[in-house]
């Protein structure tokens, strides 16, 4: 069953555009604006014939809410949901190389999340994984980070996280979790085959259960004064040596 959902800022909107044109019922821009980003905007919904609605600015505030950043422009989409309903869809699906999971333990900021929607689409993960629980879910400032990623990254929520892990590992997925305090290191671990990489949430890291489910538990090397890093860059380097190692083993590149 499709629902109506809000989108805002350039990002979101232009590659939603890019993306699933047909799904955009209108956009709402800000009148007062008239630069070459509103004009490269305006030619792609004339092109595509989607309907643009000029309103004043304090009108598409009422749509997201003071502290949202809409940059003048916000569209009514059409949401059709994922192919992707659970973790076993993609598991039994018809991938062109071995899973590839990211599983965020408790992430609860939108910008993290959308941030990492964005890593996870150019490393080519299948899905992300988070709890329902203690977890931020795919809204509007989630989507308008991800710059497109939310609408080709599943997302997929659980209800118990522990549980799912168990049943990834049966199916043969191997799963490493990333810790400060791990004996293992990003640099020399084996990190190919099916795999779910596991990171934990802003300040507390991964639950204790969590942990515990985890096939092996790894660091994320420092060499500056830095002692830790967003969740977001974390799950980049990560996720980029798991790819450049299935490139270097012969998978896709």
């Amino acid at each position: 069953m499709s629902e109506t959902r809000i989108l805002f800022g350039f990002h979101a909107v232009l590659s939603r555009m890019r993306q699933h044109g047909s799904s955009i019922q209108e956009i709402i821009i800000d009148q007062d604006r008239v630069d070459a980003r509103m004009r490269d905007l305006l030619d792609m919904a004339k092109s595509q014939n989607i309907r643009v609605i000029q309103a004043e600015r304090h009108r598409l505030d009422g749509f997201i809410g003071a502290h949202g950043r809409h940059q003048g422009v916000i569209a009514r989409v059409v949401e059709t949901p994922m192919p992707y309903k659970d973790i076993h869809d993609i598991l039994e699906s018809d991938l062109d190389e071995p899973p590839f999971f990211l599983i965020l333990d408790g992430v609860q900021d939108p910008h993290n999340l959308g941030a990492c929607l964005r890593v996870a689409d150019a490393m080519g993960v299948h899905a992300i994984i988070a709890p329902k629980d203690r977890s931020v879910g795919l809204n509007g400032t989630v989507r308008k980070v991800a710059s497109g990623a939310a609408e080709t990254v599943p997302f997929i929520s659980v209800t118990n996280l522990a549980r799912t892990i168990r049943e990834l590992k049966e199916a043969g997925v191997y799963i490493v979790g990333t810790t400060m305090d791990a004996p293992g290191s990003l640099h020399n671990t084996k990190l190919e085959g099916p795999i779910a990489l596991v990171m934990g949430a802003e300040g507390d890291g991964m639950r204790r259960l969590t942990q515990e489910t985890c096939d092996a538990l790894i660091t994320i090397p420092m060499f500056g004064s830095v002692q830790s890093l967003n969740v977001s860059v974390a799950s980049g380097i990560a996720l980029y040596e798991i790819r450049r190692q299935r490139v270097l083993a012969g998978g896709k590149a």
